[in-house]
């Protein structure tokens, strides 16, 4: 456990911003799973419909540094071609 005062305080900091990520990253899978549901349906119009929402999710995870960016890159992409498969 931390014993000076700065430390105690970024061990603090560390619980709130895990929480935060932890919310942000589950948020973020579960809207790309909708993705997946749909695809797998073979549903083109929701599918498209949820990657939309599932680009603006991954994207901004990305930007707060939840995800790496590089990781999120993939991810869209590969959403992408998925979802243009479908026609």
């Amino acid at each position: 456990m931390a014993n000076h005062k700065s430390a105690k305080k970024r061990a603090r900091q560390d619980l709130v911003r895990r929480a935060r990520n932890r919310d942000v990253t589950t948020r973020t899978r579960s809207i790309v799973k909708r993705v997946h549901d749909a695809i797998e349906r073979g549903d083109a119009t929701e599918a498209r419909e949820h990657f939309g929402t599932a680009e603006r999710a991954l994207r901004k995870a990305g930007s707060k540094g939840v995800m790496p960016q590089a990781r999120v890159d993939r991810s869209v992409s590969r959403l992408a071609r998925a979802v243009h498969k479908l026609g």
